[in-house]
């Protein structure tokens, strides 16, 4: 681990972002049931344990967990172990929950991974296994930027401070040999810290020329005229880079390590079925969507949004690492020690069990 003092500095920064504070949204709210997973006849809890309460997002970044749960994957692998989902719109909220236990395993963004184990000096927390890459664009308006290198002194939105995205275009930016203060941020361009929910109309408005934005808010922006000047993936090596990770909380993997495998066994067996079947697992996440947040997506964004994601789990841990590298670059955190931060054994278990290749975690697994 870091020195005392680097921790305290690292603590320090990482208290300052909104990114570790809790959003408007809580603990969470309930997913609504629509009676797609049932409790099969005849089935047994898990480790005598009445219900598993997971977290995550409405967006399709969150991909296997929404087909997950419509299909009723998580339900079949949990038998009589009875699935409370959860819905979340931001990382801290959801870190928060997991922290105080109001949530047991989350699917969720990088970077608040990443500060919910720093923050808690690595005693909270493990990343069990990846679910999807990709699925992020910078989004502009062909009227006011027309290349790369019109986007220096416009004003591009972001999701958060010290977010995923954030944090990506920062370092992008950076490497542009543009200056821009990671807290204010201005600069060469203007970072606006705008919500996925407010930024179409942001930009519809003018008061935006163009995002760097997961989907499906990309997407949206493109219905809305805007053009994709960049794909996030085009950045990185094989076209590869973590997007959401599953966590659990560490005491919850040790008191209940058979429903973790189960719930590890529902995610395999969802992205399995997600890649053999597109063109349902897209109408069964939008079913979801529908479900939870009462408005599915049109198919203009839908569709392309769709086949920009990557489903694995893979949680591709060597990208994680260079992620947690650029928010150091860009001054949003101090150079943090990620290793134990992984706990991929149970997913190893399941993919062997599976037939499926195991993954790695680059060297930052529990030792």
């Amino acid at each position: 681990m870091p020195a005392p003092s680097a921790l305290r500095r690292s603590f320090a920064v990482l208290a300052a972002l909104p990114l570790l504070t809790l959003a408007a949204c809580g603990y969470g709210s309930q997913a609504k049931d629509d009676g797609t997973a049932k409790v099969a006849a005849g089935a047994k809890k898990i480790d005598g344990l009445d219900t598993v309460k997971i977290g995550y997002f409405g967006n399709l970044t969150h991909g296997t967990a929404l087909v997950g749960m419509q299909k009723g994957f998580f339900q079949k692998a949990l038998g009589a172990t009875k699935v409370e989902p959860a819905l979340f719109n931001a990382g801290p909220s959801e870190i928060e929950a997991l922290n105080s236990g109001s949530i047991d395993i989350g699917w969720i963004g990088p970077s608040p991974a990443i500060n919910g184990y720093v923050k808690s000096q690595g005693k909270n927390l493990r990343i069990i296994g990846g679910s999807a890459s990709g699925g992020v664009k910078l989004v502009v308006n062909p009227d006011k930027i027309k290349s790369l290198k019109d986007v220096k002194g416009k004003r591009i939105a972001t999701p958060q401070l010290g977010n995923t995205q954030d944090v990506a275009f920062l370092n992008w930016a950076a490497d542009q040999g543009w200056k821009i203060d990671p807290q204010s941020g201005k600069g060469d361009v203007t970072v606006v810290r705008s919500d996925n929910k407010v930024t179409p109309d942001a930009y519809k408005s003018g008061s935006v020329d163009g995002a760097w934005v997961p989907e499906p808010t990309a997407s949206k922006l493109v219905a809305e005229g805007g053009k994709v000047l960049l794909d996030e993936a085009s950045l990185w090596p094989e076209k590869k880079f973590v997007i959401t990770n599953i966590i659990v909380r560490q005491e919850f993997l040790k008191e209940h390590p058979k429903v973790v495998e189960a719930v590890l066994k529902g995610s395999v067996e969802t992205n399995k079925w997600i890649n053999a079947n597109p063109d349902a697992a897209k109408a069964a996440a939008n079913e979801r969507l529908a479900t939870d947040s009462g408005k599915a997506l049109p198919a203009d964004v839908l569709d392309p949004a769709w086949k920009s994601i990557q489903f694995t789990d893979d949680p591709l841990a060597s990208t994680l690492n260079t992620e947690a590298a650029h928010a150091v670059k860009a001054g949003l955190l101090q150079k943090p020690d990620l290793k134990g931060i992984y706990d991929l054994a149970p997913l190893n278990k399941v993919l062997k069990a599976e037939g499926e290749p195991t993954v790695d975690d680059a060297g930052l697994g529990v030792k």
